[in-house]
């Protein structure tokens, strides 16, 4: 598939079939999206995968599934044979830029103008996202106000943040999120040439 494709087929799809995924093809996006770009080489992200029906059940729930369902979507999350949960780690990042090679001038860590931790695992689902189209496959991204919780139960250690769940699957016929009536902004109104 050409890669432009891939970026317009790319959209947040909310139901999937009873079919499986193969931990190949999860593995083979997995090792796609592990290599986005990472400041100073830094890759401070991770991918917990859950496959287990009794975790992806309390997930949804702590996803707010009931809320999606109320607003007339499928009960996406529970149903995805495969959610991967984005995670990054600040502190992978301020290791780093102590070591001998990273610090300023006066041997001290610099001081972050912007968390490109959050760069960087950004970019690592954005290719996430692109691989599951690419394998034919359809996802959705969701956040959670319960992180801590999902923590837990998966067993991630306190200086990991997750920043999102993805829902894998085959698609099915979806409803489309009202977002989508506000339309895309038209390039010339994203494209400042020289200035804004």
């Amino acid at each position: 598939m050409d890669f432009y494709e891939a970026v317009q087929k790319r959209r947040m799809v909310r139901n999937f079939t009873g079919e499986g995924v193969a931990q190949e093809t999860v593995e083979r996006m997995l090792e796609a999206a592990r290599r986005g770009p990472s400041a100073g080489f830094t890759q401070g992200q991770d991918f917990v995968v859950v496959t287990d029906e009794e975790k992806k059940a309390v997930i949804a729930e702590l996803c707010h599934e009931e809320g999606y369902v109320e607003a007339g979507f499928d009960p996406f999350l529970s149903r995805a044979p495969v959610l991967v949960i984005p995670c990054t780690n600040e502190n992978a990042y301020h290791r780093r830029y102590q070591e001998p090679d990273k610090v300023d001038e006066e041997g001290e860590e610099i001081e972050w103008p912007v968390p490109y931790w959050y760069m960087d695992v950004g970019a690592a689902v954005m290719i996430l996202l692109l691989a599951v189209v690419e394998e034919g496959l359809a996802a959705a991204f969701v956040g959670s106000h319960r992180f801590p919780e999902i923590k837990r139960l998966l067993g991630i250690p306190q200086e990991v943040t997750p920043v999102g769940v993805i829902a894998i699957g085959h698609p099915a016929e979806d409803k489309r999120s009202d977002s989508l009536k506000r339309g895309r902004r038209v390039l010339r109104n994203v494209v400042h040439w020289e200035e804004w």
